[in-house]
């Protein structure tokens, strides 16, 4: 395009003042398509208003995990956690993004001990002392999307139990570490596979992050195992999500055939899971929602 007009990216800016140099930049590298190396597409590429309407959202997101975090203790029903944080987000003009989603009946998702995600809040799911489990929240304000998901614990946890939700936090940080600019997908799924292994685990496969913002789930897949220097290109103005699934057993899992939802470790061993949402930057990364 010419140097004078409106940009790709709908910044409002002119081209030469906003993607021309990273234009230059990425036509001029050269792929390694045997590695799967690809450039993103530009439609992955969120400008400074995407980012912020993207920021915004998650600040209403990382309240909703603060609730949840207030609530969680031994006798408590994970339906009334998911009615508090649904009310949270429509009281603050949002959406939580997880309830219709391809029939999804809840608001957030709730995962305990062997159940690796998509946990559905029930009145009968009632937390108990040792209990691990992931939170995981996706909200929508004003057209923007922010997913993020934490572990807790309940009371006094099984030292085995807690170090799992340790590492697989060091898993997530680790992850996250190699999200910046002109590094690969791959590289992101190198360093949590690697770290997970040294630490007597298994990383879920079948399941990852993923792009994210303008909508709910969008390019590109995130996997958590990898080699280094493979698929897409990162670039300033992707953002994704990083959230390992690591299980203390086999990496196998199995989707309930009566609920079609809750994802459960095959040998039911314990699973735990973070996830944060992250922007590319030109310089490295900035967490916008956790």
């Amino acid at each position: 395009m010419m140097r004078n007009e409106l940009c790709w990216c709908g910044s409002g800016r002119k081209y030469k003042k906003c993607h021309l140099a990273y234009d230059e930049k990425i036509n001029a590298m050269k792929f390694d398509f045997m590695k799967g190396q690809v450039r993103p597409p530009k439609k992955l590429i969120k400008n400074e208003a995407d980012i912020e309407g993207i920021r915004l959202a998650g600040v209403i997101n990382d309240g909703a995990l603060d609730l949840a975090a207030a609530m969680i203790e031994a006798g408590q029903n994970t339906e009334a956690i998911d009615t508090a944080i649904h009310d949270f987000i429509i009281s603050k003009g949002a959406y939580p993004s997880c309830l219709g989603f391809e029939g999804y009946p809840k608001s957030v998702c709730i995962s305990i001990n062997d159940v690796v995600c998509h946990g559905i809040p029930s009145k009968k799911t009632i937390l108990k002392e040792g209990d691990i489990l992931n939170v995981d929240i996706t909200t929508e304000y004003n057209g923007y999307y922010a997913d993020a998901s934490r572990m807790f614990m309940v009371g006094n946890v099984n030292p085995a139990a807690e170090r799992l939700v340790k590492v697989t936090k060091e898993c997530m940080e680790l992850g996250i570490e190699q999200v910046k600019p002109w590094n690969y997908i791959g590289d992101i799924g190198a360093v949590v596979g690697a770290y997970a292994k040294q630490n007597g685990y298994s990383v879920v496969t079948a399941l990852g992050g993923h792009g994210v913002g303008k909508g709910m789930h969008e390019d590109p897949f995130i996997s958590h195992v990898g080699e280094p220097q493979t698929g897409m290109l990162l670039v300033p103005g992707m953002v994704l999500t990083v959230e390992p699934m690591i299980n203390m057993g086999k990496d196998a899992v199995n989707v309930d055939k009566k609920d079609g939802w809750t994802v459960r470790t095959k040998d039911h061993s314990l699973s735990a899971q973070w996830e944060k949402t992250v922007l590319v930057t030109e310089t490295g990364n900035r967490i916008l929602s956790s």
